[in-house]
């Protein structure tokens, strides 16, 4: 219950600043809200058949083919939505545009789509950036994403429970062995984490490289189960080189 007023509490902050700053849409730019309505209608859920592990679509639940060549570490990745405009043009926005109240919009949106899964996380922790790209940035977009959906979910927010021991390169671009390549034993986790059921969240997945690396690193700390959450998912026809 705590954790449903600081939601509301932080919630309630962006809505002042909307009345102080009217917001644009991070979809589609109509002035008067940060998500507006056409765009939550016009947001292709990732639902239906998927692949029980890495939540792709396919015509059985049952581990696809990737997934049983070489299971990825986290018990299973889900995304909200397919990694198309609107979600692309918001995620942009939050990425690039310093929108934070972005993260708030998207983490509201996506709540009732977490709640379903009924993975019962004990915390809820960001894929860190870089040194680098963090310095650049100054913030993590995943983050803004990540803690109110924490406390929508009434889960501990654990920031620094995760961390990165390598700088990596971009994985756009890069292919499916590549991105494993580039991200191996790129995390170290916190040892609070043992015997807890953590879920990770990153923005958008294509092949879920990062994502397996950082349950990789949960397991070894002790955790007893790990989930992977996106915004978005890249599918297959969009080609490794658009996230």
């Amino acid at each position: 219950m705590a954790e449903n007023w600081k939601y509301k509490a932080y919630r309630s902050i962006f809505g002042a600043l909307d009345l102080l700053y009217p917001p644009e849409c991070g979809g589609c730019g109509a002035a008067g809200s940060r998500w507006c309505g056409d765009c939550h209608q016009r947001v292709k859920i990732l639902d239906g058949v998927l692949c029980d592990v890495c939540g792709l679509p396919q015509e059985s639940p049952e581990p696809c083919k990737d997934c049983l060549d070489d299971r990825p570490r986290y018990r299973a990745l889900r995304a909200w939505a397919v990694f198309e405009d609107p979600i692309r043009s918001a995620l942009h926005v939050l990425k690039y545009r310093r929108n934070f109240s972005m993260g708030d919009s998207l983490a509201a949106a996506m709540l009732p789509f977490v709640r379903d899964l009924g993975w019962n996380a004990d915390m809820v922790v960001p894929i860190p950036l870089g040194r680098h790209r963090l310095r650049e940035r100054g913030y993590n977009q995943v983050a803004m994403i990540a803690k109110p959906l924490a406390m929508g979910l009434g889960v501990n927010y654990s920031p620094r429970a995760l961390k990165r021991r390598k700088e990596t390169r971009s994985q756009v671009g890069l292919s499916r062995e590549e991105r494993k390549q580039n991200v191996h034993s790129a995390f170290q986790a916190d040892k609070n984490a043992r015997g807890k059921i953590v879920l990770i969240i990153d923005d958008v997945s294509t092949t879920g490289s990062t994502l397996s690396s950082g349950a990789d690193a949960f397991y070894a700390s002790g955790a007893r189960e790990v989930y992977a959450l996106t915004v978005a998912r890249a599918l297959p026809h969009h080609d490794l080189a658009v996230a």
